[in-house]
């Protein structure tokens, strides 16, 4: 790269070779990450001015100064600040003309990617007219703005369905998936693949070459220029659309119009409804739910949960090679990278924990996202014993076994007696209080709740649970793991149910309590499911397991009062041999990935089918036992803070993303809303649905969770 003067700016670099090749580089001073900002604009201006009006430049390479990502999207502060529906449609439509200038450079434009290209990285990239990217697997690219209740506002509508297809583009855009290079290569989204060392100069060799010419008119045609096959293709992706989201994500109905809208009427009017919907949009209480957990999850990434610096984790041991140990033992390794020895009493169980492990890397290297290499390098980490032989570097325990406080004692025991003093001896207990696992210890201040969520590869969040002795060392420790494995960790107090838990329990109990009262498990799912719900909870029992469930009530009904009570049908359905799903009957009967409700469950409880309730108000009854625990927790310090409790709830039982966690939802519809409605429940249904003092508080005050 041999170079003329540069022209600098604070973010922007522009240098000429002498080969003809100018090379732009982008360098957000201060940040990891480059983001793209509004107040960029005059700067980009200035810079395409001045490749538009110089007759030298044979092509260009855009490119990133950072050593790990090219650009991770729009900075999405600058979204809160609109006020209008106007400002934020000015934002998109001043990111349009400035694309649209790149597309029009009369010279070949070759974005050269390395790390995450996201959002209005990729629509800057869509804008040259050649991307190649690294095979690292840092480099992620997607348009992932329908997860913040958005879509592409930089011409990303407009341009990636004439690059790739409708189809390919509406799977990108409706999903918000990141690609990997090969997969994006293979879809059409870059041109090459290539290592890391020589990207930039194959990025240069091709921006010496012409511009590639515009696709066939074929081609087009192929890729959605006919008006019929488009009409299929959005009548599916909008019926399959409605499936996944009920008519509560309104970016996705957004996506599809303006999408069609360009094809049908060209870019420019699609441009013109793609920056008008993202203005209204950005100004819907969605959007804005969707942004506040972004922002949360974003700031607690730099949080160490306690007031000590953590130590390095050289090693996890797991206890028990069940579904949980497994689960644990396959993050801890393949996430975390770190060395795992499971034990178990018996080889079926550590053979058990290998196998978990194997399938979910095995299902990776079908689809070529690891190679066999990889697979065995990831498996290598993974060794198992019937004993404590093996752990000498591991100084993390995390104890998966059953939830029985006696062994839970035995095993701290045994750990202690085998392992270095500092070990850290972490509780997967879902139910027992940590205070009582670590009793007798002769190390407590090691000993904590690390409590995680089935199943362990896909369900996102930790609830770490200090009890009184723990010191901050441990706390900052395994808050530390937690985040290595992947997870989002929440810091909650040693209480029956800890957090999740016991705001799920009374949600579950209601609508047990409904099915009683004669509403079919179809109509109490549906409802559930249509107010945003990942699953309903008739469902959720039978993944989760009736046993489990009877193992938690009986401690949270003597740990917290009458208004746990659960509803008397556990025992009538685990006599029936009804465990669910594990046990191949529960509510539903499975025939492989075939599930239909078991009828002979009505006859079984007593229930004489009668629906009375809307599924709206079977929605809000079910809910509202959630709201009003979660405030309960909140003030009873369970949970730090609302912030916390709403990714508790969001990562951890699938609460509606989009109405941003039961705290920002109260806040939304009003905390005064919330008490009335309560007290019409109590005096409907009885006292379980007496408002708390801290809901009661706060109404009388007029005050918010957030304010």
């Amino acid at each position: 790269m041999n170079e003329q003067t540069p022209s600098t700016g604070s973010v922007f670099s522009l240098r000429h070779g002498d080969n003809g090749i100018a090379w732009l580089s982008i360098d957000v001073p201060g940040e990891s990450m480059n983001t793209l900002q509004a107040s960029f604009v005059d700067e980009i201006g200035a810079i395409l001015t001045e490749l538009e009006g110089n007759k030298d430049i044979k092509g260009m390479v855009l490119y990133s100064a950072k050593p790990d990502n090219f650009v991770a999207g729009a900075d999405v502060r600058m979204l809160d600040a609109c006020e209008t529906a106007e400002d934020a449609q000015a934002i998109a439509q001043a990111g349009q003309q400035l694309f649209t200038r790149l597309e029009k450079l009369p010279f070949h434009v070759v974005a050269a990617i390395h790390g995450p290209c996201l959002g209005g990285g990729l629509e800057l990239a869509l804008a040259c007219h050649s991307r190649v990217a690294t095979d690292d697997d840092k480099t992620r690219i997607g348009l992932p703005e329908v997860q913040l209740g958005l879509l592409p506002g930089s011409g990303g509508t407009q341009r990636l369905p004439r690059l790739i297809g409708v189809a390919g583009s509406l799977d990108m855009i409706l999903t918000g998936k990141q690609l990997r290079a090969k997969k994006a290569k293979k879809v059409g989204v870059v041109d090459d693949v290539v290592t890391h060392s020589v990207l930039l100069k194959v990025a240069e060799e091709l921006a010496g070459k012409s511009k590639p010419k515009r696709k066939s008119s074929w081609q087009d045609w192929a890729m959605g220029g006919n008006a019929l096959g488009r009409s299929v293709v959005f009548d599916q992706a909008a019926k399959k659309t409605h499936e996944k989201t009920r008519g509560n994500y309104p970016a996705t109905e957004a996506i599809l119009e303006v999408i069609k809208h360009g094809l049908d009427k060209g870019v420019e009017k699609g441009l013109a409804l793609e920056a008008k919907r993202f203005g209204e949009l950005v100004m819907t209480k969605e959007s804005a739910a969707l942004r506040s957990l972004f922002f949360a999850t974003t700031a607690m990434k730099k949080e160490t949960g306690a007031e000590a610096e953590p130590r390095e984790v050289t090693g996890v041991a797991v206890l028990g090679g069940g579904l949980m140990g497994a689960g644990i033992a396959n993050v801890s390794a393949t996430k975390a990278n770190l060395p795992v020895r499971v034990k178990d009493v018996s080889n079926d169980g550590l053979l058990n924990a290998m196998n978990y492990s194997y399938k979910l890397l095995d299902k990776k290297r079908k689809r070529r996202i690891i190679s066999k290499a990889e697979l065995q390098a990831q498996m290598a980490r993974i060794s198992g014993s019937t004993d404590y032989s093996g752990m000498n570097r591991c100084n993390v325990v995390v104890e998966a076994v059953f939830e029985d406080l006696s062994l839970k004692h035995n095993m701290v025991e045994e750990v202690e007696g085998a392992l270095a003093e500092n070990t850290i001896f972490a509780t997967n207990t879902s139910s027992l209080p940590i205070h009582q696992i670590a009793e007798g210890a002769k190390r407590p201040e090691n000993i904590v709740g690390l409590h995680y969520f089935s199943p362990v590869d896909k369900m996102p969040l930790v609830e770490v649970i200090p009890h009184a002795g723990t010191s901050e060392e441990t706390v900052a420790t395994v808050v530390k793991l937690a985040k290595k494995q992947g997870k989002t960790p929440i810091v909650v107090a040693d209480k029956a149910g800890f957090y999740v838990n016991r705001i799920l329990a009374p949600y579950m109990n209601e609508a047990a309590t409904t099915l009683l009262a004669g509403e079919s498990v179809e109509h109490i799912d549906n409802a559930l499911l249509d107010f945003g719900f990942p699953v309903g909870p008739v469902t959720l029992l039978d993944e989760v397991g009736i046993d489990i469930g009877a193992k938690i009530s009986p401690i949270l009904l003597n740990e917290l009062g009458e208004r746990f009570r659960a509803p008397d049908m556990f025992d009538v359905m685990l006599n029936d041999g009804r465990k669910g799903r594990k046990s191949g009957k529960g509510f539903f009967t499975y025939n492989g990935k075939k599930k239909e409700v078991d009828k002979r469950v009505y006859g079984l409880l007593g229930v004489e089918l009668k629906s009375q309730l809307s599924g709206h108000e079977l929605a809000m009854r079910c809910v509202l036992m959630m709201l009003n625990e979660a405030a309960r927790c909140l003030d009873e310090g369970v949970v730090k803070s609302a912030r916390d409790g709403d990714i508790g709830a969001v990562f951890g039982i699938g609460f509606p993303p989009f109405l941003g966690g039961p705290f920002r939802y109260m806040d939304q519809i009003g905390v005064k809303r919330v008490v009335e409605l309560l007290e019409q429940h109590e005096a409907k249904y009885g006292d379980r649905f007496a408002p708390c003092d801290r809901l009661k508080a706060m109404a009388s005050e007029g005050v918010a969770f957030y304010e």
